[in-house]
């Protein structure tokens, strides 16, 4: 996310958080496509993390000189916490830049109306920082997962919302410091028309996430080695804050609604809560507390919509709602996976045949097969198998839907293609059953001859 919502509205009931989510429904549409990727920063004379300052003997080129770099040539919006840029915001077209907590580098994409144009966004977005690379002699790996430092090693960004966060991770989970320091993914946002649509929408991405982790797993190295799973980035997940993330098994019991989710939302711990430029640290706390203004940290501090949309901006399940839908099960690849991720969620989603016809493949999962499919995924890849479904069947069964979507849709190119064309990447995956980890463990076992190093040359943007 790259930057906290700013609505000062104040709000005192259920009810008003409930109408903030229904009123992200689209009833005339039209639907978008918004794409966020993170990418780990490394500098290419050394091979080592990138700090928000740099480092003396590289002029001091960190990811400060990036961000200013980016905002001169682009014209872009300072976004700024405590005297520090931490992002860039395009008050034209909608695109933001902003920084996890470890210096991964993130384009939250503009919402577009098609593929392509998301396609374009990131070659823009490449074409951009690739003179600023240049100078501050900084790559960018396309990994899931950071695969040579320790988390000691990795540079802390200068948020606030962060370091409250990190001393929070250390006490509900073991992994979660990994999660914010270590791991890159993709998203795609996606857009309902009702409330019946969104229920139908959560159900169906939910169901097929284990599946898009699958076909997405790119971590298989940690400290210069296998770590053992294909998707270490999804595992990590596993470990982090079990009350905020997970598959949602309630999103499939009768009744689910805008109100199922708040509700939900409201039994996650707070972090924070903003005010003006201080972030101050509730971590632990109850929302229906601030809703009621009788917080212990803050006592008086009534809620506004502001803290609302930033609350659910700290849920992690592996499909977020918001005001939208946002697909959170992949890791970060090559920029023909990255675009592969729009084009399979823009075909899936946004036509009602496919979205049909991949329901009767997926609905007959209970809750205990949706589980171990995410359980096996990060391991198992698309050979994990529950309910009588297995990841690679589904994915070859799937695809074709998501093609057949994205004719019906017809956004054409210059060329006269429709978005089919964007799908090639994750074809080819299903097709020879092998996903990106896979890949480059082979390459690991045998060009590589086990050396960590050809990472930063052949997994880079």
């Amino acid at each position: 996310m790259a930057r906290d919502v700013v609505d000062e509205t104040p709000i005192s009931s259920r009810d008003e958080l409930v109408s903030w989510l229904e009123a992200g429904c689209k009833p005339q549409g039209p639907f978008l496509v918004g794409t966020e990727h993170e990418k780990i920063p490394f500098y290419r004379a050394d091979l080592r993390p990138v700090p928000y300052e740099g480092r003396p003997e590289f002029g001091q080129a960190g990811i400060r000189a990036l961000l200013e770099g980016l905002r001169q040539s682009q014209d872009w919006e300072a976004i700024e916490d405590g005297g520090a840029v931490i992002g860039l915001y395009d008050p034209r077209g909608g695109g933001a830049i902003s920084l996890e907590p470890g210096g991964q580098f993130e384009l939250s994409g503009a919402p577009l109306d098609s593929v392509h144009e998301t396609a374009a966004e990131l070659q823009a977005h490449f074409a951009a920082l690739a003179p600023l690379c240049e100078k501050l002699g900084v790559g960018f790996l396309d990994l899931g997962v950071s695969p040579l430092w320790t988390r000691e090693e990795t540079p802390v960004m200068p948020k606030q919302r962060y370091a409250i966060m990190a001393r929070y991770m250390r006490k509900v989970g073991g992994l979660g410091l990994d999660m914010m320091f270590r791991t890159s993914t993709v998203q795609t946002n996606i857009d309902f028309a009702s409330e019946a649509d969104m229920v139908a929408k959560m159900r169906l991405a939910l169901a097929v996430q284990p599946m898009i982790t699958a076909l997405f797993a790119n971590s298989p190295f940690t400290g210069g080695k296998p770590n053992g799973f294909l998707s270490l980035r999804s595992h990590i997940w596993t470990d982090t804050d079990p009350a905020r993330t997970g598959m949602l098994p309630f999103v499939f019991e009768p009744g689910m609604g805008f109100e199922a989710y708040v509700d939900y939302a409201l039994d996650v711990p707070l972090y924070f809560v903003k005010r003006g430029d201080v972030y101050h640290d509730v971590a632990g706390a109850s929302f229906r507390d601030l809703l009621e203004g009788r917080l212990h940290e803050l006592p008086g501090v009534r809620a506004t919509l502001s803290d609302w949309a930033n609350h659910l901006s700290t849920l992690f399940p592996e499909v977020r709602l918001k005001r939208y839908m946002e697909m959170r099960g992949a890791d970060v690849g090559p920029r023909e996976n990255i675009v592969g991720l729009a084009a399979l969620c823009a075909g899936l989603f946004y036509d009602d045949q496919a979205s049909a016809a991949a329901w009767e493949l997926v609905k007959g999962l209970s809750a205990e097969d949706r589980q171990k499919l995410r359980d096996d995924a990060p391991k198992l890849g698309l050979r994990a198998t529950a309910g009588g479904i297995g990841l690679l069947d589904l994915a070859r069964k799937i695809l074709p839907l998501a093609r057949g979507g994205l004719s019906r849709r017809g956004r054409l190119d210059a060329a006269g293609e429709d978005e089919g064309r964007h799908l090639l990447a994750l074809e080819e995956i299903a097709e020879s059953g092998i996903n990106l980890a896979e890949r480059r463990l082979a390459l690991f076992h045998g060009r590589w001859k086990e050396n960590i190093a050809p990472v930063f040359a052949e997994c880079m943007f």
